[in-house]
């Protein structure tokens, strides 16, 4: 992977990393094939791909975490070779992981300095950890007391600890796979500059993320790896969203999706709803036919509304009606019956059976209504597959193939499609496109927009604002559990958005 731009910190210096003719398979399938990369001192190296196309693995070669088939490393001009993570940490090299990292039962500061504990004689000395994790999470603008037990913080802060916790290795090349995956625009805005102070300070910054626009605002340098291999390099001057999904697809880029034509009576209407251990209500609709998007800050109270409406969350007033048929609160179970269906956020812990096949995972929630329930008919169950493979446009060897062997983004097109076999009346999703590629992303918001004009009510939580803009017929905006505003048409834009996200009118 050679780059065809000098170093930002000046073409005669020693690259600090560089990896030479990296190979790794796994089984019959070639993750990498033969890559080059190149790394400088304090700049930032953005690696972009679809799904599958090898980011990952070349990360985790990087960090320790895989060991290379062929190729080698070089630190700093000497060869070097990682047998674990432990020995890419004490080199200098730390990755802030994709898929968290972390132990919920520990405490915040247990976790930031796990493995790397301030000890005397054989003692921690819990003090002087919590008073250093009070300064690396201030650095990430992570406002928790480092006392108390990761377990308690949502995904988005926990997001944040993984980042805080990379950081406080000192590295000299961080590595962030998808770090803003979970945040909001304004925690996302914090990390940007982190990511700067970083590069001015001398720190090299590997940089892997879907999100184009961060591509854009952060990255000195692009390297594009299509199919395991290198396909492209672009300089400062190169990088621009369609130049990247060119790269990236071999394609001309798409464009988002137009917005609905015509709104249908409504499906989903929410009345003084009280999400337990608040003390505000809500109040909103969902329309058949349209895309509602919630949009808000980490902690804005949107996740935990999808899982009160959905039955998941204790319920402590007001009113939730399908098609004008009120729902008895508190039970998942009564909320599917109803016509509701919920992708939650975390695909890996509550969305799959990971090493359960694809078939398996597709057809899991229309089994109870199958012809021959409670027995499975293999022909009915491939037949719901198929459909669902081809218009989810799903990749896979075969529809027995474990799910967990599967890219991120043909995972979330999974999470999606085991609720369309009997499809929903309202279909609740959360952060829907996380950690997914451009061209994932893409299939999934046609197929939201079929399941809207078919006459679906579908309400979203997204942390991310190009695709708030770019698929909702209609935005409802969070802040402290409430909801400061809706918009519709022109009227979604990103200073409108934010404006209501931090409690204006």
């Amino acid at each position: 992977m050679k780059s065809d731009s000098e170093s930002v910190s000046g073409p005669s210096e020693t690259p600090l990393l560089v990896a030479e003719g990296l190979s790794k398979r796994f089984g019959g399938v070639a993750a990498l094939r033969d890559v080059d990369l190149t790394v400088h001192r304090g700049e930032v190296l953005a690696v972009i791909g679809e799904n599958g196309a090898g980011k990952s693995t070349l990360m985790k070669i990087l960090s320790g975490v895989l060991r290379p088939d062929s190729g080698r490393i070089l630190w700093d001009g000497h060869e070097t070779a990682f047998r674990s993570t432990a020995d890419a940490i004490a080199t200098g090299i730390s990755l802030i992981h994709q898929e968290l990292n972390l132990v919920d039962n520990l405490s915040v500061a247990e976790n930031l300095f796990l493995g790397r504990e301030p000890h005397r004689f054989g003692w921690v000395r819990r003090r002087e950890m919590i008073e250093s994790s009070l300064e690396y999470l201030k650095q990430v603008g992570l406002q928790v007391d480092p006392a108390i037990s990761l377990g308690r913080l949502s995904i988005a802060e926990k997001q944040l600890v993984e980042i805080a916790k990379a950081v406080a290795t000192g590295a000299r090349v961080l590595i962030m796979d998808e770090p803003t995956s979970s945040l909001s625009s304004r925690e996302t805005e914090r990390l940007f500059g982190l990511v700067d102070s970083l590069r001015s300070a001398g720190t090299s910054i590997l940089y892997i993320s879907h999100r184009l626009a961060e591509i854009t605002r952060l990255a000195d340098r692009v390297e594009v790896l299509r199919d395991g291999q290198h396909v492209d390099s672009l300089p400062r001057e190169r990088i621009g969203h369609d130049t990247m999904v060119r790269a990236m697809v071999g394609r001309d880029p798409q464009s988002l999706l137009a917005r609905g034509t015509s709104a249908g009576p409504v499906r989903l209407e929410i009345r003084g709803l009280q999400v337990e251990a608040t003390d505000t209500r809500v109040d909103l609709e969902v329309r058949g036919g349209e895309i509602a998007v919630m949009a808000g800050l980490i902690g804005a109270g949107r996740s935990e509304l999808l899982e009160t409406i959905f039955g998941l969350r204790e319920q402590q007033c007001g009113t939730v009606e399908v098609d004008g048929r009120p729902l008895k609160a508190g039970s998942a179970r009564r909320a599917i019956a109803a016509g509701l269906a919920l992708v939650s956020e975390d695909r890996k812990l509550t969305g799959l059976h990971l090493n359960s096949s694809v078939a398996g995972n597709i057809t899991m929630v229309a089994l109870a209504s199958a012809p021959t329930a409670p027995r499975v008919d293999p022909r009915w169950e491939a037949a719901r597959t198929a459909e669902q493979i081809e218009s989810m446009a799903i990749k896979t060897a075969s529809s027995r193939t474990p799910v967990s062997d599967l890219s991120g983004g043909n995972q979330q097109k999974i999470a999606i499609a085991k609720w369309l076999v009997d499809p929903p009346k309202v279909l609740l999703l959360d952060e829907p496109t996380r950690g997914v590629d451009v061209g994932a992303r893409h299939e999934i918001y046609l197929a939201l927009r079929r399941l809207a004009d078919a006459g679906v009510a579908i309400l979203a939580v997204s942390s991310d604002l190009e695709e708030v803009i770019g698929i909702a017929d209609r935005v409802w905006v969070m802040h402290d559990h409430r909801i400061t505003g809706g918009l519709t048409g022109a009227a979604i834009t990103e200073p409108a958005i934010m404006r209501l996200a931090v409690g204006g009118d």
